[in-house]
Order: structure tokens, then C-alpha cells, then sequence
């Protein structure tokens, strides 16, 4: 994946960032540059060789930058290792609201589907919000072989990264793990060994375009369409 493809036209400085006098004016630009970079699960990806091509700077320089603003809440960074303790990925998400004040997590709030309203096979024993709080709490109740595929899919989030998503951010996750755990209690649970994360988030959207009367069926089917297709 590349992160000049990634980028977005606009960039966002807060009056927060602005005229914070701890910041340095590289600092409060580079800023700017991660909001454009965030891509639709709510991070951005580059490293920092990318940010000193871009600024002309040294690597080091811009790690210095980066854990400067981590330092000062503005932004989290998580860092994504294999099983080889070896770093994967790096993960920027900004931060709304800094850590001075005290955090909520966002997932607590209401969904606006309760239950699954035409699931066929009903194994699926919890509503979206309790399976949803059971996973982010390891708990065993669910499958172990669920929760590698989470991991394999890139949706299994800490809670201190969970509390800074935005609402239709944690919205969108809690609905997508919602229908693959639909789908690995079902006869399509040998599609989850298909699936991708990217093709996932785009069917989500697609889904939200045309406005269904039931998203989430409507995004199971999609899945089930796209990967049945694609298998014969």
C-alpha cells in the first residue's frame, strides 16, 4: 500500500495544534499532514521516511516530531508486531480529545441495530453491542479461531486506541465484526478464509451509498456475493 495514493486533498489544523506554543511549526505541519493520511478506519500508515522525503529532513528528525506530539496527547501510536516481536506496521491515530481530560470510549453508545433483524441461522447468541464488548475484552466466550481471524483482518483494537475512534468509526468496525461472527456461525464460515480487509471496508461503504432498509443484511449479502462469485 502506498501512502502518496492514500493521501487527501485537505489537511486539518486545530486551533488547539495552532496555537500551542510547545509545538514547533514543523511540528504543527507534520500535524496537518497525518490528518490528510488517515484513512478510513481512522490511522495513518507512513513511516517516517516518507514524512522526511516529503519535508526534507532527517528520519530521526521527524521521530522526534512525531513523539513530541505523542507526548503532548495530540496524536496515539500504536505499533503493530508479528509474532516475532518484530514491527509490522506503525499506526497514527489523532486524538480529538488529548489525554489531559478524561477519555469515554465511544463503543458504549446505542446501535442503531440492536439485532441482527433476517439472520437465517440464529448461533449468533449476542446483539451487536455485547459481542462487541465481549471481543474487545478477550473474553472466552468467543472462539479462539474468531479471534485469529480478527487478528489476520487487522480488527482487533486496544481500548486506549478505541477511545479516540470516532463514533462512525467504531460504528462501522462494531458492524463488521458483527456480520463475520454472523458468518462464521453459518455455512459461509470458509468465506472468512477468503476475505480481505480492504475488500470488507469497501462493501461497508458501497453498503452506506445505496441506503438499504436493512445495512447489515445488505453487507452480508454483499460479502457472500462478492466471495461466492469469486470462488466458482
Amino acid at each position: 500500500m502506498n501512502e502518496e495514493n492514500q493521501i487527501s486533498y485537505y489537511s486539518v489544523i486545530p486551533a488547539t495544534i495552532r496555537y500551542d506554543n510547545r509545538l514547533k511549526p514543523a511540528e504543527k505541519l507534520i500535524y496537518g499532514e497525518i490528518t490528510s493520511l488517515t484513512n478510513r478506519m481512522g490511522y495513518c500508515f507512513a513511516k517516517n521516511k516518507y514524512f522526511s522525503n516529503l519535508y526534507n529532513v532527517n528520519p530521526h528528525t521527524v521521530s522526534q516530531w512525531i513523539s513530541h506530539l505523542e507526548k503532548l496527547g495530540y496524536i496515539c501510536v500504536e505499533l503493530i508486531k508479528t509474532e516475532t516481536k518484530e514491527i509490522k506496521e506503525r499506526r497514527i491515530y489523532i486524538n480529538d480529545t488529548p489525554y489531559v481530560q478524561k477519555n469515554t470510549y465511544p463503543y458504549v453508545y446505542k446501535s442503531t441495530y440492536p439485532m441482527y433483524k433476517n439472520i437465517q441461522d440464529n448461533n449468533i447468541k449476542y446483539n451487536i453491542d455485547e459481542l462487541f464488548v465481549l471481543i474487545i475484552n478477550n473474553s472466552k466466550k468467543i472462539p479462539k479461531k474468531f479471534y485469529v481471524i480478527l487478528k489476520q483482518l487487522d480488527f482487533l483494537y486496544k481500548k486506549e486506541i478505541l477511545s479516540i475512534m470516532q463514533p462512525e468509526k467504531i460504528k462501522m468496525l462494531k458492524d463488521i465484526i458483527y456480520i463475520l461472527f454472523d458468518l462464521y456461525n453459518s455455512e459461509f464460515r470458509y468465506l472468512l478464509l477468503q476475505v480481505q480487509r480492504e475488500s470488507l471496508l469497501n462493501l461497508y461503504i458501497l453498503a452506506q451509498e445505496h441506503l438499504p432498509d436493512d445495512l447489515l443484511n445488505y453487507y452480508k449479502r454483499s460479502i457472500i456475493n462478492k466471495y461466492t462469485n469469486n470462488s466458482t
